[in-house]
């Protein structure tokens, strides 16, 4: 059995892609987080400090999406990926980071999963 916190639906507006103009300015990313995380010290304890704190970890990723700038999104999903797993807690990490409608409305998302 495995417990998990997920953060869904963030959009965060940034300038990343690699094509022309695609970083002349902002544009909507949206992201689903996924972490795999032992929640039974917080289950027993009810304490902030026994768990992952939602809000850090949402302004934190926005601050990547907001203040970094990347040609990928798979660039952009492992820098996200790398903080997330900062947090000794966290076992594994899932990232999807789309880009609203940006080929004649479909589109496009890259998830990436990585474990320590």
């Amino acid at each position: 059995m495995s417990d998990c916190i997920e953060l869904r639906g963030i959009r965060v507006w940034g300038r990343h892609g690699a094509n022309p103009g695609e970083k002349d300015r902002p544009q909507p990313f949206d992201l689903d987080l996924m972490l795999d995380v032992d929640l039974s010290a917080a289950e027993r304890s009810d304490a902030l400090a026994d768990t992952i704190d939602y809000d850090a970890l949402h302004r934190n990723v926005a601050r990547i999406v907001q203040t970094r700038s990347f040609d990928l999104l798979e660039r952009l999903a492992g820098e996200i990926a790398v903080l997330v797993l900062r947090d000794a807690r966290v076992r594994r990490a899932r990232v999807s980071i789309a880009k609203p409608r940006l080929l004649d409305g479909a589109t496009p998302v890259v998830t990436l999963e990585r474990a320590r």
